[in-house]
């Protein structure tokens, strides 16, 4: 059997619905469509939940939602995976001045 490739998914603004204020105690709600996008990854891919969240509260957020069982871990560290999934991230096309201009002109999709 073939080992899947991992992606590391991260949790604030791409599972819930977090809008740039941050709680420690407090976990957005999920998005919706959530559920079925990690359970469809899960088919193919080895998934685990990018977050510098409380280990504790993450674990319970996916029970509750119903993601515990297509999460294979949750990590704070940016292991090697296939993929990253982000809400805060520039692809990097292997041009420095496209990179830069991404940068400068950056905003989450929430804003």
């Amino acid at each position: 059997m073939t080992k899947k490739k991992t992606i590391l998914v991260d949790l604030d603004g791409v599972l819930n619905q977090y809008n740039g204020i941050f709680d420690e105690n407090i976990i957005p709600e999920i998005k919706n469509g959530a559920v079925d996008f990690v359970k469809n990854l899960s088919t193919n891919f080895d998934i685990k939940i990018f977050t510098t969240r409380n280990k504790i509260l993450t674990t319970k957020w996916l029970i509750k939602n119903n993601l515990s069982q297509y999460i294979s871990d949750i990590t704070d560290i940016k292991e090697p995976a296939y993929l990253y999934i982000d809400d805060r991230c520039i692809c990097f096309n292997g041009n420095f001045d496209d990179t830069t201009n991404k940068i400068q002109n950056f905003k989450p999709w929430y804003k």
